[in-house]
């Protein structure tokens, strides 16, 4: 599923750094998560090709763990961005987070060809730090919860 009708924080990351497997918008092979605002929740939208699959009928929870991943820095970044007066489509660069920690319960199996929907709320903890608590939904089912620690991506990590 494609969910380009909304401003993602993703489509405003550079180039240089638009290239993750999870939520690069420029890696044709990765899965292209694109978190929105939804009100005060972020919200991503993703449905698993029949290659993502753990056993037949359910979702590799690997699959999960990146979107639940990716879906937290992406929260973490629209966050920052709009507590810096801004929101995607501005024309402004937002900032880039990286993952300090990752924590994921699953709590029923994930099943296959059903589009997914994590919803974030965050928390600032630090001026450069974030958690994002996710939820996992697979329709109406919550099949998994997460926890992200997001940083403000180091200066090093720039060429």
């Amino acid at each position: 599923m494609e969910n380009h009708s909304v401003s993602a924080i993703q489509d405003e990351y550079p180039e240089d750094f638009a290239w993750c497997y999870g939520c690069g918008r420029l890696n044709k092979e990765g899965h292209q998560f694109r978190t929105a605002w939804d009100g005060e929740e972020t919200v991503t939208l993703y449905e698993p090709k029949e290659v993502h699959t753990a056993i037949p009928g359910f979702v590799y929870g690997g699959v999960i763990a990146s979107l639940v991943d990716c879906h937290g820095t992406g929260s973490a970044s629209l966050a920052l961005h709009r507590k810096n007066g801004f929101e995607p489509g501005s024309g402004e660069e937002p900032p880039r987070f990286v993952t300090a920690s990752l924590h994921v319960d699953y709590l029923k199996p994930t099943p296959q060809g059903i589009v997914l929907k994590a919803v974030g709320k965050v928390e600032e903890v630090h001026p450069k730090k974030f958690k994002v608590k996710t939820e996992v939904y697979a329709g109406d089912v919550l099949c998994a919860t997460g926890e992200v620690t997001a940083v403000v991506m180091p200066a090093s990590f720039a060429k």
